[in-house]
């Protein structure tokens, strides 16, 4: 029987360092743990879980932080826990204090795995409904606009409102006071 540990990022800008530091201080070895720097929606692309997959077997434990560094919807999930069920490898979820020991256990995981998958969908589609509240009040998305800093010294010169100054240069007014205090305090 092996501890296993499985850590996941979404992308290589972010650290697995507190996943695997609490998998290690659970008695996850260096050797035995597996990771990804990579979106949870495919578990096929990830090649830290596929490793997982291929080493565990029965007895095994596999230790993960969070459901949700394991599968991010409820099919992967449900998939994840039938795959190691079948080789007779229990799942542990650390923060979540749950576990795929008996029936009840994965049903309980099932049930959490569709609620956060729920909320997902929920945050996404709030989010888009502000991006397009947020367009029709005006806001811009994107890029700053390429500012002419020759015409924005000129208007400063000719003590031009910061106002003036960012409907002249199409941009934002607290665009205009970064350009300004980058001009004047570039650090």
């Amino acid at each position: 029987m092996a501890k296993l540990g499985y850590a996941r990022v979404s992308t290589h800008q972010q650290s697995l360092d507190l996943q695997t530091k609490r998998l290690k201080k659970e008695g996850v070895r260096q050797d035995r743990l597996f990771t990804d720097k990579a979106s949870g929606k495919n578990a096929e692309e990830r090649k830290g879980l596929q490793k997982l997959i291929s080493r565990a077997e029965s007895g095994d434990e596999i230790l993960v932080t969070k459901m949700d560094r394991l599968g991010r919807n409820t099919l992967d999930m449900v998939s994840l826990v039938e795959e190691f069920s079948a080789k007779g490898v229990v799942v542990h979820f650390l923060d979540d204090h749950l576990s795929t020991v008996g029936e009840t256990g994965k049903l309980i995981i099932t049930i959490l795995a569709a609620v956060a998958q729920s909320e997902r969908a929920r945050i996404l589609e709030r989010t888009n409904e502000g991006r397009i509240a947020a367009k029709e009040r005006g806001v811009r998305f994107g890029r700053p606009a390429t500012v002419d800093i020759q015409r924005l010294q000129q208007m400063l010169a000719q003590n031009a409102s910061k106002t003036e100054i960012a409907k002249e240069l199409g941009v934002t007014r607290q665009y205009v006071y970064k350009l300004v205090n980058k001009l004047y305090d570039p650090v």
